[in-house]
């Protein structure tokens, strides 16, 4: 054990002398102990957390009600819980039931609220699973949900509300959830692309996938993209670039994936719509897996891509981190930044297979293409990590779990912990805090909408922007659904002292916000508000 903590200590040390600036952004443990470790994270518009792991490794650190226990295969019973509902507003915890392997799973929200989650392993591998938005509510698992098995599939929310589900091992195909009376519901559809970019590991697993600005969908696996329609099952546009560097960017060899904040004011008119930018970062070579498994432990990548998706000639802008990763999450922040966050600079996801953990946070400035380094963590976060933007627009960080089962001597021990890292405006005195909205809660597409703020910050108006951030379904290093708009603005103007009002627009079309839930930002000098709860339909 004594070569194990040294070998962290010397990750720690490294962090704190060698990388400069070290001195921004704020780490807080939330609790020690949630009960299991959170493979799987997403912020509800009720302020709670839902996170689960799986239902295979064994007895978790928090009991189920004795009348829920589990019946497994052996006829063992297991009355710990695999997923439980954290409280953010006053830190309670509450043990669920699922039944079914979760693990390696997907998920989005509905527009209802609801937490649609699909596949996993095992007796999991076809269930859709729901959560309701209710006080007492636990899991309803639907066995059939799936046609074809889905483990390492990735979600999108669409503008119709339906969900599509992409890929899965050894699955090269789609569908849709949840399923509705129709026959086209109960078909899964080819898609060639995904087995195009599969090679000896795979690393194309958890494609990423983003709603373009037009409607269809961008999916990217391993180190090549396409624009897809879902609708009429082809391929639009396949002459993007394949992504420069030589390395993968997907399961195993994990990267993370963003669409850059779209600017609602800013409208193509070749596609009528505001531009679409995707950003990706990390992940390590296509042989990352097979080497680390035989003990040799490649270093991650440093690069970064930007590709505009809606240009008539896209080319990927490159770009490069200061620190190499693995695993690593990104987040949208409420001001447009991005947050990479989590992983390793070597090796590749899976059991044992990473090591000297990515312990600083990077935060990314797109108007600037500028890195800035964060303050530590020091809290190992490896595989099966997760990272979710929440109200207060903080980032609650959580999981790791690189073993078999929960193991708290291994070198990069189970986690069941979770913390909260605080971007450097989160503990400014002068944040902006929205008072009103009028109306309130419920937007339609296109509604002008006025938001009172107060601000501490005088004059400069035109310094003041809104924007409306998706919750996310985060596993696996990709953050499902993420989306942000920076909404175009009527006018800014001052009430009286340090009272404002901005007048804006909700988006145009569900193709730029899909119909659901959304926390509203005011944002003043760079410093934004917490988040607000809104809904648009």
């Amino acid at each position: 054990m004594e070569t194990k903590s040294v070998i962290v200590f010397s990750a720690l040390i490294f962090s704190l002398f060698i990388l400069g600036e070290t001195s921004t952004g704020k780490w807080k443990l939330l609790k020690k102990s949630i009960g299991i470790s959170a493979m799987h994270t997403v912020l509800l518009p009720n302020d709670r957390v839902i996170t689960f792991d799986r239902t295979d490794l064994g007895q978790s650190n928090i009991s189920l009600p004795q009348e829920r226990c589990r019946k497994l295969a052996d006829d063992q019973i297991d009355c710990s819980a695999h997923s439980i509902e954290l409280n953010l507003l006053n830190g309670d915890v509450r043990p669920l039931t699922v039944l079914t392997d979760t693990w390696c799973s997907s998920g989005a929200l509905a527009p209802d609220g609801m937490l649609i989650q699909s596949g996993g392993f095992n007796d999991g591998d076809r269930v859709v699973r729901y959560f309701r938005l209710c006080a007492n509510c636990d899991w309803m698992e639907d066995q059939n949900g799936l046609v074809v098995p889905r483990w390492y599939a990735s979600n999108q929310i669409l503008p119709d509300g339906k969900i599509i589900v992409v890929g899965g091992r050894a699955q090269f195909s789609y569908e849709f959830i949840p399923k509705s009376s129709s026959k086209s519901d109960f078909k899964a559809y080819e898609l060639p692309f995904l087995k195009d970019t599969t090679d000896d590991v795979e690393n194309n697993l958890y494609p990423f996938l983003h709603l373009s600005t037009d409607g269809n969908l961008f999916i990217f696996a391993n180190n090549r993209s396409i624009l897809f329609d879902y609708i009429n099952n082809r391929v639009v546009r396949d002459d993007y670039p394949v992504m420069p560097g030589e390395v993968s960017r997907n399961y195993p060899s994990t990267g993370s994936s963003v669409l850059l904040p779209l600017k609602l004011g800013f409208i193509n008119s070749s596609i009528g719509a505001p531009d679409a930018e995707v950003f990706i970062c990390g992940g390590s070579p296509p042989n990352s897996l097979t080497s680390a498994s035989n003990g040799r432990f490649l270093s991650a990548t440093k690069s970064c891509g930007r590709l505009m998706i809606t240009a008539e000639q896209p080319e990927w802008k490159m770009e490069e981190m200061p620190i190499e990763r693995v695993m690593g999450d990104m987040i949208l922040l409420p001001t447009g930044d991005v947050l990479i966050i989590n992983g390793a600079k070597k090796g590749s996801a899976g059991w044992y297979l990473a090591r000297e953990p990515a312990l600083n946070p990077v935060l990314y400035h797109p108007d600037s293409s500028k890195f800035e380094v964060m303050k530590p963590s020091k809290i190992a976060r490896m595989y099966h990590s997760t990272a979710i933007l929440i109200t207060d627009g903080s980032v609650l960080v959580g999981g790791s779990n690189p073993n078999s089962n929960y193991n708290f001597t291994e070198l990069f021990p189970t986690e069941l912990s979770v913390e909260v890292f605080s971007p450097p405006y989160a503990t400014s005195s002068s944040r902006p805090q929205i008072s009103w909205a009028e109306p309130e809660t419920e937007l339609s597409y296109e509604q002008p909408f006025s938001i009172g703020f107060d601000s501490t910050e005088n004059g400069e108006l035109e310094n003041a922007y809104v924007t409306m951030v998706a919750p996310s379904f985060n596993t696996h290093s990709f953050s499902m659904n993420q989306r942000m708009m920076v909404l175009e603005i009527n006018q800014v103007y001052q009430v009286s002292g340090t009272s404002y009002v901005i007048d804006c627009f909700a988006p145009a079309t569900p193709y730029i916000a899909p119909p659901g839930y959304y926390l509203l930002f005011v944002v003043h000098h760079g410093i934004p508000s917490s988040g607000k709860w809104i809904h648009i339909s």
